[in-house]
């Protein structure tokens, strides 16, 4: 079956940097656009950023963009996100997510994608 499993989250100081990480199995990787949500607490779930299944589109929240980059190895069936100059409000839990054959914005706004990850906890203090 589908598992999308997310590592890297952890605890760090404003202004620091965490690369999480999304391994994939049970899928054809390169099929599917790959993105980014986070959901803190007494929140909804939200977009954070996207690649598309082509790797030729990304597309970020307005929130972290210029601070997070993500990108994808597709011989490893892995999508990273590389966050930089963190700050409290980013404290959330992360989920990775999965959606087949579509472009980075399609993955954004969705009602649904097709496979999600359970999270990783990411923790900025201030």
């Amino acid at each position: 079956q589908v598992q999308l499993v997310e590592s890297g989250g952890g605890v760090v100081q404003a202004g620091g940097s965490l690369r999480l990480s999304c391994a994939a199995s049970g899928l054809t990787f390169s099929f599917y656009a790959m993105g980014w949500f986070r959901q803190a607490p007494g929140k909804e779930r939200e977009f954070v950023a996207a690649i598309g299944w082509s790797g030729s589109s990304t597309y970020y929240a307005d929130s972290v963009k210029g601070r997070f980059t993500i990108s994808r190895d597709n011989a490893k069936n892995t999508v990273y996100l590389q966050m930089n100059s963190l700050k409290p409000e980013d404290t959330a839990v992360y989920y990775c997510a999965a959606d087949r054959f579509r472009t980075a914005l399609e993955l954004a706004v969705r009602r649904d994608r097709d496979y999600w990850g359970q999270g990783t906890q990411v923790t900025v203090s201030s």
